[in-house]
């Protein structure tokens, strides 16, 4: 049997010759595999099941605020924040993050309904795989992974910088290699063994990681009231409305609104780390109970922390001074002797905060990467969990090894630019995601009323970018901006009063649906839309790698598994709903 098991699951692989025939076969397999969608019980239990040894539930709701706080606040404050502020916003970047942190607390609500009802560890990527099918799921799950990795080594970088400046050190602590074209020549192997380190860390156990986020997040907690206190203390309004240069734009809106957007779209970053805690749902003791608690709580205490912080560097130096690599440390560099012990001190609490995040984050990379191995789309090596340690050993040592190069000679601003695009995008199919999931019953609910909502809410929501980015100034630009959401209100409304929803959470549920999600997916296009010409064109060629290898090798791979019997064939095979929620009510009472 476990012959036959191995034979037929490398079938597409065994040889040239095999493979070759299967890239032949590939339109079939395509239109086979692509819209395949999977079910709350495959993923609460047979895909599971695929990884071995369960992943112990050790976590309670004050462990899933801790994982939120931590793995938000120090990625983004001090790595985001600078470069928003000198470059986008100006002093108005508090509203960036205010305006980021209410995408992220609606994203939020969309995930939490999709974690309590599927406690398992792949996030965005099972959430899409059971509402549009296996080929948007591996989308949407290789351009999470693209982001953690890209993100956590920017988060990497950085600590660099503030160890540096906690240790007194005006070098940033990277050799500069020549002959390498400018921005990935600094060469930074701090940034490397730290990586490497929290790999070892989040192998041995959840539950010693999580007391390990507690105690620096609490400390970093205290830094961060610090910093706070200080910059209302020391710094001055005036800095609020006046630029250093005369030349440079002043104001509280220096680049006008459209900068308070463009603020948003790259503090956006900051608020990846709820995602990740997402990811912990099947090492939740109750998730009824704690996921709410712990996804939104931990979204609304890092967006109050991010608006005072950010309100408190704007105070400590013009917007046009700021250090876009490390805004607070350098806020008190340059100032007077009796103060350069404070940026000494902000080193200090930053590299606690970049240190949690990163811990948050690296535990998020590998339970996605781990999820998507018991789908078949990439190796199933990916989804082993050690008998011992109870954690996703090869998926973690695999993405920290690769975050650890990127983070060895990549510069901080290009990563940044990487990863906002990704993120959004991602958000926006989760709440396009639990929509379809509300007001679709596969087999029995014709999905085309949500399918054209969904379609001609987001071109409503794409017009409306379009005028606000580039149409001139005046009246007709008012006129048409109001007939978009005249436009999409009506839609939206015609959808509510006209379409029942099939089905209904049975323990909790994103309220005032359809409305919440689809501010969110607003949101989400609107600050899309605030991004820069080459993050499109990045984002283009990471999407289109992403393809290649759906093509060249997981859509391969998942039907030889579907052939094989370890994969259903959704399309043709519907699994009833009661018995979907017959066995989660078995999850849950044990």
């Amino acid at each position: 049997m476990v012959q036959m098991e191995n034979r037929s699951s490398s079938s597409s692989f065994s040889g040239i010759k095999t493979y070759f025939h299967a890239l032949s076969d590939t339109p079939h397999r395509l239109a086979r595999r692509v819209c395949s969608v999977s079910t709350s019980f495959e993923e609460t239990s047979r895909n599971r099941a695929r990884s071995g040894p369960d992943m112990k539930k050790t976590l309670c709701w004050y462990d899933l605020v801790g994982f939120g706080i931590g793995g938000m606040v120090g990625a983004g404050v001090f790595v985001t924040s600078g470069t928003a502020s000198r470059l986008y916003a100006g002093p108005s970047v508090v509203l960036s993050y205010a305006i980021a942190g209410l995408c992220a607390l609606l994203s939020a609500f969309c995930y939490t309904e999709f974690a309590v009802d599927m406690p398992v560890a792949g996030g965005a990527f099972s959430y899409i795989r059971v509402t549009f099918g296996e080929f948007l799921a591996f989308l949407t799950g290789s351009n999470l992974i693209i982001d953690y990795v890209l993100s956590n080594a920017a988060v990497a970088r950085s600590f660099t910088t503030y160890f540096a400046t906690a240790i007194g050190i005006s070098t940033k602590l990277r050799m500069t290699i020549h002959f390498l074209p400018k921005g990935f020549n600094e060469i930074d192997f701090l940034a490397v063994a730290l990586v490497l380190v929290l790999t070892l860390v989040i192998c041995y156990s959840t539950r010693e990681s999580s007391w390990l986020n507690m105690v620096l997040t609490v400390l970093h907690i205290m830094f961060i009231l610090f910093v706070i206190l200080m910059g209302f203390w020391r710094g001055e309004w005036k800095n609020l409305t006046e630029a250093e240069n005369p030349k440079n734009p002043s104001g509280f809106f220096p680049y006008g609104i459209s900068g308070v957007f463009n603020g948003a779209a790259m503090v956006y970053l900051s608020y990846i780390g709820y995602d990740a805690v997402s990811t912990m749902a099947e090492e939740v003791r109750n998730p009824v109970k704690d996921i709410p608690i712990g996804v939104s709580g931990s979204v609304i205490i890092v967006t109050v922390l991010y608006c005072l912080m950010a309100a408190s560097m704007s105070m400590l130096l013009p917007y046009d001074m700021i250090d876009p690599e490390a805004p607070f440390s350098g806020a008190f560099r340059g100032g007077s002797d009796g103060w350069k012990w404070v940026s000494n001190v902000i080193g200090v609490g930053a590299s606690f905060g970049i240190l949690t995040s990163l811990l948050v984050a690296m535990l998020g990379q590998a339970r996605y990467m781990c999820v998507i191995g018991r789908s078949r789309v990439v190796p199933e090596w990916f989804a082993k969990v050690h008998p011992r340690t109870s954690t996703p050993v090869n998926a973690s040592a695999f993405l920290g090894i690769f975050t650890a190069a990127i983070a060895l000679f990549t510069d901080l601003n290009i990563l940044l630019n990487l990863v906002s695009i990704g993120t959004l995008f991602v958000f926006y199919m989760v709440a396009n995601a639990v929509i379809y999931r509300r007001y679709v019953a596969i087999g029995t609910t014709n999905p085309w009323p949500t399918f054209s909502f969904l379609f001609c809410f987001s071109l409503a929501s794409i017009m409306f970018t379009i005028l606000w980015q580039f149409a001139p100034p005046g009246k007709p630009k008012t006129f048409m901006l109001g007939a978009c959401t005249a436009i999409a209100v009506g839609v939206l409304q015609l959808f509510h009063y006209m379409v029942p929803q099939a089905r209904k959470p049975e323990f909790w549920g994103v309220p005032l649906m359809p409305w919440i999600p689809s501010i969110s997916i607003f949101l989400n296009i609107f600050l899309l839309g605030s991004l820069d010409r080459p993050s499109y064109v990045r984002f283009g060629f990471f999407s289109g790698l992403a393809v290649l290898i759906y093509v060249l090798y997981s859509v391969h791979a998942s039907f030889d598994a579907e052939e094989n019997g370890k994969l259903s064939q959704n399309n043709g095979e519907i699994w009833k709903e009661s018995i979907d929620v017959e066995d989660h009510n078995k999850l849950f009472q044990v």
